[in-house]
């Protein structure tokens, strides 16, 4: 077996990028488009073992939106390890080099989708929600939602200042950049966009939508964006799927096509016909805890001063912070003060991120410290709730 010294990781060129995908394409087991379609937007890395490349991956520079402040980030994506590399250290080394230059370009928060969890885990990454596709029957949305008053008007490419609005309410989703719609056409080349209005007011509702084949059912409509602004534009939005095709009789809302709001299951006249999956869930890192800190967003009406702990990346000792919010800002310094809150990097990213909505679902997930401490802390990023609009 050979050892790592042997290695070297690189920009890649174009032939070592061609070289790339086709060794995707034997990985994966079929062609993965987007390590072409992406490459002009991010940083393309592999790895090269006697003139031959095993291993390869993307990073995007895409701040996300966390506490309603844009934040520098990295969304890691295209990754591959060729068959007769894997079960070593490989993974582990390019993740490293990949984050490098992100984070010499500012990064502060590395993301990403996967179903290797353990070892996104062990390098400090967590996820901090569930993810889902729903699936509705296409007569319950017709039957349950009314589409009400609002008008609706074709709008291919969505209505940007809107999306970008209501991506800052959540935590998580991308500063879509300005390729952002090009690429998804690419990717779905019958993606459609909708926009609904009052008669005569501004936008405040946006979907996107394309069709699919189904197995059973011959077609299905598929929903990628959903953005109301409001529970009126949300209800007519739903009606409006339902009422999109008599042929149809499933929606699909894929992974990131309805936020964590509980539409369907307060509105539904039999909530019991939609179909939720499990998926693979997006995992978030923090690389630098105390910029990261400071770039969020944090309501004006939290005041924090609180001595925690954090775990190092050896997960051999911890380290004390002093974290300080106050006046929509907030701060996190090196302290020689005891923590009253003890967490691993896995647990601070989910606490960034908005992903304990109480202490003692923190509790539950393994943090340690002071019930009332932990508590205070906990409420300091409740205010938003963690969702990825974005797959990559």
């Amino acid at each position: 077996m050979p050892d790592d010294q042997s290695l070297t990781i690189v920009e890649a060129d174009d032939d070592l990028w061609h070289q790339y995908a086709t060794m995707a394409r034997r990985g994966y087991g079929h062609p993965v488009p987007d390590i072409t379609r992406l490459r002009p937007y991010a940083d393309a890395r592999v790895a090269v073992r006697a003139g031959r490349v095993v291993a390869g991956g993307l990073g995007l520079p895409i701040p996300q939106f966390f506490g309603g402040q844009s934040v520098p980030s990295a969304s890691m994506a295209c990754a591959c390890v060729a068959p007769e590399e894997r079960g070593r250290t490989l993974t582990v080394n390019m993740i490293a080099a990949r984050l490098r230059p992100l984070q010499e370009r500012g990064a502060v928060l590395a993301t990403i989708w996967t179903t290797s969890t353990h070892y996104a885990r062990r390098l400090g990454w967590e996820a901090p929600a569930t993810v889902f596709t729903w699936t509705v029957p296409t007569d319950q949305l017709r039957n349950s939602f009314d589409q009400s008053d609002l008008e609706i008007s074709h709008a291919a490419a969505g209505n940007e200042p809107l999306q970008r609005e209501l991506a800052a309410h959540w935590n998580g989703p991308w500063s879509r950049p300005g390729w952002w719609a090009h690429w998804q056409q690419q990717e779905h080349p019958d993606l459609t966009g909708y926009q609904f209005n009052r008669p005569g007011q501004p936008a405040t509702g946006v979907l996107a939508l394309a069709f699919d084949h189904h197995p059973a059912q011959g077609r299905q409509l598929v929903v990628h964006d959903f953005w109301a602004a409001d529970a009126a534009t949300a209800g007519a939005m739903l009606a409006f799927l339902g009422r999109h095709s008599s042929r149809i009789p499933t929606v699909l809302f894929q992974r990131t096509g309805l936020p964590p709001a509980p539409l369907l299951l307060h509105h539904l006249n039999r909530a019991g016909s939609a179909t939720a999956r499990s998926w693979h869930p997006w995992m978030l890192r923090v690389l630098d805890l105390s910029r990261a800190v400071r770039l969020r967003g944090w309501p004006d009406g939290v005041s924090v001063d609180l001595p925690i702990e954090v775990v190092t990346e050896t997960g051999d000792a911890t380290q004390p912070f002093d974290l300080r919010i106050a006046g929509g800002t907030g701060e996190l310094t090196p302290s020689v003060r005891t923590g009253r809150v003890t967490l691993t990097r896995g647990q601070f990213a989910v606490w960034y991120a908005g992903g304990y909505r109480t202490a003692p679902a923190a509790q539950l997930a393994g943090v340690r410290g002071d019930p009332q401490a932990l508590a205070h802390l906990v409420r300091s990023t409740a205010g938003h709730e963690p969702w990825l609009s974005e797959y990559f």
